[in-house]
């Protein structure tokens, strides 16, 4: 299955969450299962992120966007954390600091693109700021029903100075989404996540599926796609999104920079050190 097109957000589509099930897990029935296929684009990331690094034409940018307990981090961990972090950032985007705010919603953002060579992801996103500002009133609709066209335009420049942008929207159930919640709880390395406006939020499930589903509609682009990942088995979100990533760096075309030196000279210069170092 290529999942580039299978859960890709075509252009001009209308996203309806409710039709996309969320514990969708493809053939495998398992994580043990799929453990081998998982491992494979791991090693697949390793190497595409390094040749996309010497090959230094072309940046690629990854927005993370979920649900509290929606596997955001989980997806930095185990998918992401395959790369060389010599080449890769990973930015969060939580609240607004006051100088922030005294600026453009996109003000904060532009500085954490990734350079020539480089991968970066957003744990979060500008599309924070049609979700959660959009959920919550901070700002009239307005302000905010205007920003899809400026969030578009913003990744039209990003992709015209070749970074490649791949979004992925991690797609839980809110029954799944509770269970986790619950494993935070229990778990005494995990309960230093838990805050009490995780549950507040859930009341809101709704609305943010509402925000979701625009932001994903009128945001999705051939040069900045989103893609929906079934999320709530977590082996099978790590497994779809690093295919997806691997799919598309291998089709990007890249090679590695031809040598700067002249590497016959270099080759005689050792085998000489080394008749040196053997007749000693």
């Amino acid at each position: 299955m290529n999942y580039l097109d299978r859960f890709k957000v075509q252009p001009g589509s209308e996203v309806k969450l409710k039709d996309i099930d969320p514990s969708f897990k493809d053939r495998h029935v398992s994580h043990k299962e799929a453990t081998e296929e998982i491992e494979h684009y791991q090693e697949k990331l390793r190497q595409l992120q390094e040749l996309l690094y010497a090959d230094g034409r072309r940046s690629v940018l990854i927005c993370l966007q979920a649900m509290d307990s929606g596997g955001k981090d989980g997806t930095i961990d185990h998918v992401l954390g395959a790369m060389n972090p010599q080449g890769c950032r990973v930015v969060a985007f939580k609240q607004p600091t006051a100088a922030e705010l005294a600026h453009d919603f996109l003000w904060r953002v532009h500085p954490a693109a990734p350079g020539r060579g480089e991968v970066v992801i957003f744990n979060r996103s500008h599309y924070e700021d049609v979700l959660v500002v959009r959920v919550h009133n901070l700002v009239a609709k307005g302000v905010w029903s205007r920003r899809y066209d400026r969030i578009n335009a913003f990744e039209q420049g990003l992709a015209e100075d070749d970074t490649h942008i791949l979004k992925f929207y991690l797609h839980i159930s809110k029954e799944e989404q509770l269970k986790r919640f619950k494993d935070r709880l229990d778990d005494p390395a995990k309960q230093w996540k838990i805050s009490e406006a995780d549950y507040k939020e859930r009341s809101f499930w709704d609305d943010y599926m509402a925000a979701y589903e625009e932001a994903l509609s009128r945001c999705s682009t051939e040069h900045a796609p989103w893609f929906v990942i079934p999320a709530d088995h977590k082996w099978f979100r790590n497994l779809a999104v690093s295919r997806i990533v691997v799919q598309h760096l291998q089709g990007l075309n890249m090679k590695f920079p031809p040598p700067s030196v002249d590497i016959e000279h270099i080759r005689k210069e050792y085998h000489t050190a080394e008749k040196q170092r053997h007749s000693r």
